[in-house]
């Protein structure tokens, strides 16, 4: 008897155990209302935890009373006591601490070996999150550094003080931003004087006289004649004691102060950086020579294919919010167009994608029109995709080590991670002086063994990424699915330097691979040596895409909301041609895609290589067109001809244009051809219209183009504000603050 009521006492306590173990689920999200993917949630004093989602989603089992630690980078650390509920959400507030902290390096420095210091990276901070900071190599303390700033770059860059001037331009330099109240103010520390108490704060100096940073934010790039930074013992010859944490020493236009003998003799005992050369100089990109306008009776077809890559945008966002001057080549006007999203009718028959045509007066040309050609491809929600078979390929080598580089990549990879299911399997290869596999085949509902790989990796050594590409596919094609989706996904700033590297030898390679059916994504992470062009490359000859990633919130929109466009290819080989009317069309000019053109006879030849379209993704490109009757001064005359006389069709007098599509099956061989016709019939321009032609303009802006018809910033900025429209997710407000920001 006794046996038994041990037994029934037993029950009775495992049974309220058990009741007081729970759910809890909730959504986290920045100061801003915006939800926060990524944030680590753990239950205190064990490792059982999870992460949340793309939008900010959690769900974890807990016991009442447990302590549930909430962390992500650039926050505070929030501990919840539980009690009986189970929805936990709530905004997290930032890390003043941490948060507007830029370290700054001189991108693109060659040194040798033995004066090589810990390398530091510019970040930029922000809306939603911080990055951590990085500690100075001891061995930099030993190394004697001056950087020169050249002032006419500054103005450049329209920086509003000299101490947001000199983010990014020399290396080895911390600047700490404070915003609490009374005691708010700016830091400015050398690298190797990092110390946790005590004043290790750079000292200032101003036309011969200490100086705050408080005076230094009043002071305009445009009011200096010369900065220069004096790092080490060189700091503390020349300035005693209080300057063994370095100098910044400024002289202004208006201060008629001139350097001591000594300090110039420090000053050009060293090489001075040049900002300029720097900033660029180890960044490839393609040559873009621009698209003029073509007459209709000597050319009537326009051929190209399809470009969903969106590389271009965020890249060039990088670079307008760090300061830095913008090559034209890095402008590709149909990715900044197709970086944002359109309201296009989803397909409704037997294609995987629907074809829309407007027809309206351009926006910076009252004598043109414009023509936008858009494709919706069809959508399937991620549990209707089929199983994946991924392999990613991550670059670990030295050149990954920035915060902005394999960091980030961890981070963004999780959000992808997250997202699979059992039937999905994930490997992974990485590559440094050599390849090496990390992760064999596993499941999507091992998440946890997948992340813990991801967590483990380490940057260090040279970057065989040729070697990384053969034995990623090696392992693709082992583990093939059949009717899946079989795909590897690189993560690189494309510095290859060991093995195969040069444009040419990585197209064949990729050229060779494509044939076993394995689509490839390519992601591009950090600057300064960032190869666009290689990226570019591998993803057009791969049969894939190209995205390039700068912050969380990017990794956000390529991994989360598109996430079955950047892994799920539904047609492939798409190629557009245009025939124009010549009836109509005097002539006319497609707007970017420069580096996507075909030749006419290509759009009917199956073995040429052209663009994929992935579940969701849509398409959009612009002609200018110039009609017939208007004298336009960018045609030129036209010689008469001896033997050959163009004759007009007769009848189709109420048609502009007519647009045909082909494409492949993600598995087949063969072209399948769709045809819309655009009438001559105008339409009051729509907000999506407005706002893809003020990309586009903004965009010809950048390149210096012939064809913009002294346009301002100020007129794409308009145009952009019109066209804003419902904007879901905010991405063209975006757009509108970057070019503010310029305007300004």
């Amino acid at each position: 008897m006794k046996n038994v009521l041990k037994i029934i006492i037993a029950l009775f306590a495992t049974l309220q155990i058990q009741a007081q173990q729970m759910t809890l689920s909730g959504i986290i999200s920045d100061e801003s209302g915006l939800p926060l993917p990524g944030v680590n949630v753990v239950i205190e004093g064990s490792t059982k935890g999870a992460q949340t989602n793309f939008d900010g989603e959690y769900e974890i089992m807990v016991y009442k009373g447990d302590t549930v630690v909430f962390s992500y980078v650039g926050y505070i650390k929030e501990k919840k006591i539980i009690t009986n509920l189970s929805t936990l959400s709530f905004s997290m507030k930032l890390d003043k601490e941490a948060i507007d902290e830029v370290v700054i390096t001189a991108l693109g420095t060659k040194r040798k070996k033995d004066e090589v210091t810990t390398a530091y990276q510019t970040v930029k901070v922000s809306d939603n999150s911080a990055l951590k900071r990085r500690r100075g190599s001891p061995n930099s303390r030993k190394h004697q550094k001056v950087s020169r700033v050249k002032t006419k770059e500054l103005k450049k860059a329209n920086y509003p003080s000299v101490v947001n001037s000199l983010s990014g331009k020399v290396s080895g330099l911390t600047i700490s931003n404070s915003h609490n109240g009374v005691n708010a103010g700016t830091r400015i520390v050398l690298r190797g004087n990092r110390a946790l108490s005590g004043t290790n704060q750079a000292l200032i100096i101003v036309d011969g006289k200490i100086s705050t940073t408080k005076v230094l934010n009043k002071i305009k790039p445009n009011e200096i004649q010369t900065i220069n930074v004096l790092k080490g013992a060189s700091g503390s010859a020349l300035y005693g004691s209080q300057a063994h944490q370095g100098v910044i020493v400024i002289q202004t236009k208006t201060g008629n102060y001139k350097l001591p003998k000594e300090v110039e003799a420090a000053i050009n005992k060293h090489k001075a950086h040049n900002i300029n050369s720097m900033e660029t100089s180890q960044e490839v990109y393609v040559e873009i020579i621009e698209n003029d306008f073509e007459r209709t009776k000597n050319s009537p077809l326009s051929t190209f294919s399809i470009d969903v890559d969106r590389a271009s945008y965020s890249n060039i966002r990088r670079m307008i919010n760090n300061g830095q001057s913008i090559s034209p080549d890095a402008v590709k006007i149909e990715e900044m167009v197709n970086y944002f999203d359109y309201n296009y009718p989803q397909p409704k028959d037997a294609h995987p994608f629907s074809i829309h045509t407007e027809l309206a007066v351009t926006p910076w040309n009252a004598q043109t029109k414009i023509v936008k050609i858009g494709l919706q491809g069809k959508t399937f929600e991620n549990k209707a995709l089929p199983a994946s078979n991924l392999t990613f390929l991550i670059d670990v080598s030295g050149s990954m080590s920035a915060q902005n580089k394999l960091p980030l990549l961890k981070a963004a990879f999780k959000l992808l991670v997250n997202q699979l299911r059992e039937q999905d399997k994930v490997s992974i290869v990485v590559y440094a002086g050599a390849a090496g596999v990390v992760l064999e085949p596993t499941s999507g509902a091992e998440k946890e063994k997948i992340l813990n790989a991801l967590d483990n990796l380490q940057s260090g050594g040279s970057t065989a990424g040729g070697a990384g590409i053969k034995l990623a596919y090696n392992l693709a094609e082992e583990n093939y699915k059949s009717k899946g989706n079989n795909r590897v996904i690189l993560a690189t700033d494309g510095d290859f330097n060991v093995g195969a590297s040069s444009d040419k030898s990585m197209k064949k390679l990729i050229e060779e691979k494509r044939k076993s059916g394995v689509f490839l994504s390519v992601l591009g992470f950090g600057y300064g040596n960032y190869q666009d062009s290689k990226l570019e490359i591998l993803a057009d000859q791969g049969n894939g895409n190209h995205a390039y990633i700068d912050t969380m919130q990017e990794a956000q929109k390529v991994f989360g909301k598109e996430f079955g466009g950047t892994l799920y290819t539904i047609a492939k080989d798409v190629k557009i041609q245009v025939e124009f009317n010549p009836r109509k069309v005097q002539a006319y000019r497609l707007i970017g895609y420069e580096n996507r053109l075909l030749d006419d006879e290509d759009f009917i030849d199956d073995t040429k290589d052209a663009g994929e379209l992935g579940s969701g993704h849509k398409v959009t490109a612009l002609y200018e067109v110039i009609p017939v009757g208007v004298e336009s001064a960018y045609l030129k005359d036209n010689p008469d001809l001896k033997y050959l006389k163009s004759a007009l069709t007769r009848g189709y007098a109420d048609e502009l244009l007519t647009v045909k599509f082909r494409y492949k099956k993600p598995e087949g061989k063969q072209s399948i051809e769709m045809v819309h016709v655009q009438k001559d019939i105008m339409q009051d321009i729509s907000e999506d219209l407005k706002f893809a032609s003020a990309v586009a303009l903004f965009g010809m802006q950048l390149r210096q183009s012939s064809y913009h018809n002294n346009t301002t910033i100020e007129d794409v900025k308009l145009l952009a504000e019109s066209g804003r429209g419902a904007d879901k997710f905010g991405y063209r407000a975006e757009f509108i603050r970057l070019i503010s920001s310029i305007s300004n």
